[in-house]
């Protein structure tokens, strides 16, 4: 009755009814559950003594087969700046070796930029020549500029340019700037411009672009003095036309270096204004005479 109720009082204790699986070892182990609730004591001692055995022997082998894959990852959280380090200089050795663009672009792939001369001609101009390049201005917006070797007579950025006719005066022997003035053909006094061109000089070169309004003002003596320097539009200019003329005093000849077009509605490149001309070129220095 004694041993019996021992039994009941062990067997109790270890829970009888459970699986006595152990979790490291359960798919290489048989269950043991209801059958050693009948065992004697002793019995089911040695049973659990060698359930532990087992599974330390297999847990052991088990870890011992990958033991190079444990000493891998133990090196690399003992040392990780090393991991970093190594994985970051993989990387650069790889992106550094990769040719770029240009170093893999054929010599000579590139087309060569057109060359510019003074003023931005195409071509340089002769010897004893001075290049030039005269813009009229972009309806009431844009204003003109006039170059002469290489140098900016006039222009907004110089702020010396306004609403009428913009004029420069040049020496047309050593090509320097003798004088640049603009004159408000619109509401400005027309005396003024009649001043400025009347006393010119033999030889002197005369630029002139136009801006906004360049002949409301003008009368029939402005528009014969510029048909005395050369200028075949001078007469039939009117308001808001587009014009710009290199003329030059004690000329022989017509210019060649005109542009001019009429303030049309039909025709106009902006509301109300004709689009802006551009004139360049090469003018003769004078060899006789002086200012």
């Amino acid at each position: 009755m004694s041993t019996h109720s021992g039994w009941s009082q062990f067997g109790s204790g270890v829970g009888c009814t459970q699986d006595l699986r152990l979790p490291s070892a359960s798919f290489l182990l048989p269950p043991l559950s209801s059958s050693l609730c009948g065992s004697p004591g002793p019995l089911r001692i040695v049973v659990l003594i060698l359930t532990a055995g087992l599974t330390w022997i297999l847990g052991s082998i088990l870890l011992g087969s990958h033991g190079s894959s444990f000493s891998r990852i133990q090196q690399l959280f003992s040392n990780p700046e090393n991991a970093v380090t190594t994985v970051a200089e993989r990387a650069f050795s790889l992106w550094s070796v990769q040719p770029s663009p240009e170093a893999s672009r054929p010599a000579g792939h590139d087309k060569p930029r057109a060359r510019k001369y003074k003023c931005g001609l195409p071509q340089p101009c002769p010897e004893q020549h001075l290049a030039f390049r005269v813009v009229s201005g972009a309806a009431n917006v844009i204003g003109p500029k006039i170059c002469l070797e290489d140098k900016m007579l006039m222009s907004s950025v110089k702020d010396n340019v306004g609403r009428g006719l913009n004029i420069a005066l040049v020496n047309g022997v050593n090509g320097e700037l003798l004088e640049a003035r603009s004159f408000d053909m619109w509401a400005g006094d027309v005396n003024d411009l009649l001043k400025f061109i009347r006393p010119l000089h033999e030889g002197t070169l005369v630029f002139v672009a136009s801006y906004d309004d360049p002949a409301t003002k003008m009368n029939e003596e402005t528009r014969k003095i510029f048909s005395e320097l050369g200028s075949s539009n001078a007469k039939e200019l009117a308001f808001r036309d587009s014009w710009v003329f290199v003329g030059a005093k004690g000329v022989q000849d017509k210019s060649p270096f005109e542009q001019h077009v009429k303030n049309s509605k039909s025709t106009n490149k902006y509301e109300g204004w004709p689009e802006a001309l551009e004139l360049e070129g090469c003018i003769p220095q004078r060899t006789v005479g002086t200012q």
